[in-house]
């Protein structure tokens, strides 16, 4: 290269990446004036629950009130009580908490220190529980038996739509009560990790096995495979190197879910009594604590950043020359339409248990009949106030599976079309991904008041991240494929590149992964609603069933089964239905 062109590609460098870092600063600077604002926002005083946290006995006066403002600085202003935080992390100060008064830094570093831990050995499980969803296809690919392959089984879409609250709830009641084996509550060492990793790894491996298990046979096709196996090379060398191949399309993915890991996991971390990050932002949340919220949030945004950074710099690390030289082969392959008989069978059985239920009342009560176990009067048994299981489950099903529905149309357009202009969707998913769903259902709860359109508005809002991330990973890949480069060279114009090469490769894949995720949207949503951001007992949504009948899972746990087996059949529907794929067209017809 010469010095001219060096300098022209240094300018451009240049120009590509400070609009980028712009974009980043802003983004960040408004999440942050988000969070700090929250309580002004809400047109609550923080002032009287700090008195409720404080001294809940002393009546609400004004003057109690203005003393409290002043020592809290309050009555200066948001503005300049926000100044005066940003300008103490300039000093390494994050304030003291307004509840309790002790200093906020040292509980926030302990705090992500206890989720980082979590998050490793999650991380560790995920990869593990990973390559296990996807060993036949590397076992066929290495064996060049591929036409023998079939998709990931139901078994790991169940595993991937399972509630991460249920599995803690049965594993802490099973595993580390009933039968001993480790403990259950607290975090004292490496033992107490283990039941809570399981409970975090498990459907997150679920999930990115079966996005890596739908991107490996097109690794296998791709003629370096074919050469290697002509050469005799040992088919678990080709395998790795497959899996080497597929994996920098996942890495975003994989970023998000260290950053979900570590701040979404709050259920979890409050099943096994575990003093992590996201409790702990949670807590100071609902408290309205807002020094310790503002650090939390803050943790989290540097660690978004940091995990996206690595992501990218892990892809290029393994793909980049190929990325840089636009010598990549495509990964997309037309494959044939899955039998619709799965999902039909999965979806007849999703139905018969919905018309069953809605045939019965799910409101009326016995308190007679409380926490009986299935029988024919009652086929999944009955809840802790005497109503019948099957009908609420039944009647739940419409507005769960309609707002999931509409909640994950919404995710996969906004997804698919923010993927598409990665410079500007980068930094936003990063930052994006910082905002538990929880912390995003107070922000939007603060703007636009409590409804039942918050917890759609608030899910939606983080829910396109992940699509937005695989969309414009796969994007990247195939913007290098060498054939992408020929069609160029023969004259093809921008759009139609979009339309007959780009969207046909990457659309197939991120609508799977949209359908898989499908039970998680409904799951999210009910959680917003019983914590009081949406749908209010007694409505008989899944997510709320869950939830309500979790503290009976010893008991009873026919209570907390059925609403988690209408949840992993609708997954086993998302699934399967996601296995018609979307034919490529063929270039030889368009030629």
């Amino acid at each position: 290269m010469t010095e001219a062109a060096a300098r022209t590609s240094v300018r451009a460098v240049v120009r590509g990446g400070a609009p980028v870092l712009l974009w980043r600063a802003a983004l960040l600077a408004a999440l942050l004036c988000g969070v700090g604002l929250l309580p002004w926002l809400s047109h609550t005083d923080p002032a009287l629950t700090v008195l409720k946290a404080r001294s809940a006995e002393r009546a609400p006066t004004p003057e109690v009130l203005d003393a409290i403002r002043a020592g809290l600085g309050l009555d200066a202003g948001p503005v300049r009580l926000l100044g005066d935080w940003l300008g103490g992390l300039l000093h390494g100060d994050a304030g003291r908490s307004w509840i309790s008064g002790a200093e906020v830094t040292p509980s926030v570093l302990q705090a992500l220190g206890a989720s980082l831990l979590l998050m490793g050995g999650a991380l560790a499980v995920a990869a593990v529980t990973a390559v296990a969803v996807c060993a036949r296809t590397l076992r066929l690919g290495a064996a060049r038996r591929l036409d023998e392959r079939r998709s990931a089984g139901t078994g790991s879409a169940v595993l991937a739509t399972l509630p991460d609250f249920l599995t803690a709830s049965v594993l802490a009641s099973v595993v580390g009560v009933q039968l001993g084996w480790l403990p259950a509550l607290g975090w004292y060492g490496p033992e107490w990790m283990l039941l809570p990793a399981l409970s975090l790894g498990l459907p997150a491996g679920a999930l990115l096995g079966r996005m890596l298990d739908d991107l490996l046979p097109g690794a296998f096709a791709e003629p370096w495979a074919l050469a290697a196996a002509a050469r005799g090379t040992r088919g678990r060398t080709v395998a790795r190197r497959a899996l080497r191949r597929c994996v920098p399309a996942l890495l975003p993915n994989a970023g998000l879910f260290v950053v979900g890991l570590t701040g979404g996991a709050v259920a979890v971390e409050q099943v096994f009594d575990i003093p992590g990050l996201g409790r702990l932002s949670l807590q100071a949340a609902v408290a309205q604590d807002l020094p310790v919220l503002q650090a939390g949030t803050l943790a989290l945004v540097v660690l978004a950043a940091a995990a996206g950074g690595l992501a990218r710099l892990a892809a290029r690390l393994l793909i980049g020359p190929a990325l840089r030289d636009d010598a990549l082969p495509s990964l997309h392959r037309p494959a044939p339409s899955r039998p619709l008989a799965a999902p039909l069978l999965c979806g007849g059985a999703l139905l018969a248990v919905v018309a069953a239920g809605l045939a019965r009342d799910p409101l009326a009560l016995d308190t007679t009949a409380r926490l009986r176990s299935p029988s024919p009067a009652h086929p999944f048994g009955t809840d802790a106030l005497g109503r019948d299981v099957l009908a609420r489950v039944g009647h739940g099903a419409l507005d769960t599976l309609a707002l999931a529905a509409a909640v994950s149309a919404a995710a996969l357009v906004l997804g698919v079309l923010l993927g598409l202009l990665p410079r500007f969707s980068r930094p936003l998913v990063d930052t994006v991904n910082a905002v538990p769903p929880v912390l995003a259902a107070l922000l939007v709860t603060a703007v636009a008041g409590s409804g039942p359109a918050t917890p759609a508005l608030a899910v939606t809002a983080v829910a396109w991240a992940p699509l937005a991330a695989h969309t414009a990973a796969l994007l990247r890949q195939e913007r290098a494929t060498t054939h992408l480069t020929a069609t160029r060279g023969l004259g093809a114009g921008p759009l139609q590149l979009l339309r007959h090469e780009l969207l046909p490769a990457v659309l197939p894949p991120v609508l799977r992964h949209a359908l898989l995720r499908l039970p998680g949207v409904a799951l999210s949503l009910a959680a917003l609603g019983f914590l009081g951001l949406g749908a209010q007992p007694p409505s008989p949504e899944w997510g709320l069933l869950l939830a309500e009948n979790q503290p009976y899972a010893e008991r009873a746990p026919w209570a907390s089964l059925a609403p988690a087996a209408a949840l992993a059949l609708l997954g086993a529907v998302a699934v399967t239905a996601g296995g018609v794929r979307w034919q490529r067209p063929s270039r030889r017809r368009r030629a």
